[in-house]
């Protein structure tokens, strides 16, 4: 009994030592990974810099960083985007949350009845070919300058994204876990809950993240075109007035917002994901 107790603690401390290895190596490629970006980062804008301050480019076509920094310093310490940049996440997450439902209950839908299915697809199709963005101005028409219109093009840019994605997902299910979830019993609803939502959920993230980007650039687009608050008006009013400085401190802060969010969706994702396997570098 004690050599083979011995040994068993062996191999658990081997184990552990692994796991303590991996974690280690991880962490140091992140950071790898986070100084690379800095100095890409930097490197741009010390070129971008160098440029306007050489008089290679005229700065009141490009402005530049120092003036890009100091300008989003001013905004944000009076305070004055603070409203902007509530209104537009206000505006993109309700056309992303009822976009992102009304897909993901759709793609379910269109994925388990077929029938419906080959009915609708190629109103689908037609639907999800339109240039939404485009249609942008018949929106404003129709439900004015206000919120709503910028929401329903967010929805509009939103929902199809999801739809496909969920549908594919429920589509490509692993169909010998179908076989032998029926062989053990499981009627249509326990089929769809305990085996097509797990497996579509990676798919239905990936359609989710590509959403929230698509969420944003729908509401700052309706409000380019007309509004009275938002990072779109900002944009609109800063190239009205010829302020270069204002168009890209504004898409810098649309910027940062995004890859914000894309980090919390991961993040999310991550933590319920955690049963499936990892794949390095992904």
């Amino acid at each position: 009994m004690p050599p083979v107790s011995v040994a068993a603690a062996a191999e658990t401390g081997a184990v552990e030592a692994r796991e303590r290895h991996r974690k280690l190596a991880r962490r140091q490629e992140q950071l790898r990974t986070t100084l690379w970006r800095l100095g890409v980062l930097v490197a741009f804008a010390g070129a971008w810099e160098g440029a306007t301050r050489g008089g290679l480019i005229n700065p009141f076509w490009v402005s530049g960083p120092s003036l890009i920094v100091a300008d989003l310093w001013k905004a944000f310490t009076s305070g004055s985007v603070f409203l902007h940049i509530g209104v537009t996440l206000y505006e993109a997450f309700l056309g992303f949350v009822t976009g992102a439902v009304a897909g993901i209950l759709s793609g379910f839908a269109l994925a388990r009845w077929d029938r419906l299915s080959r009915v609708l697809d190629p109103y689908v199709t037609a639907l999800n070919s339109l240039p939404r963005v485009a249609l942008a101005p018949l929106f404003i028409l129709w439900f004015g300058i206000g919120v709503t219109s910028k929401v329903i093009l967010a929805f509009s840019l939103v929902v199809f994204i999801l739809l496909v994605n969920t549908y594919a997902g429920a589509k490509n299910v692993d169909q010998d876990l179908i076989i032998i979830s029926r062989l053990l019993g499981a009627n249509r609803r326990q089929l769809t809950v305990k085996v097509i939502l797990p497996s579509s959920i990676p798919w239905i993230f990936a359609g989710l993240r590509l959403g929230l980007a698509y969420a944003l650039i729908g509401a700052v687009v309706g409000e380019v075109i007309v509004a009275q608050a938002g990072l779109g008006f900002l944009i609109s009013h800063s190239a009205g007035v010829f302020n270069t400085t204002g168009v890209f401190s504004a898409l810098i802060i649309l910027m940062v917002i995004a890859m914000l969010l894309n980090e919390l969706m991961k993040a999310t994702e991550r933590k319920l994901l955690r049963w499936r396997p990892q794949i390095p570098g992904i």
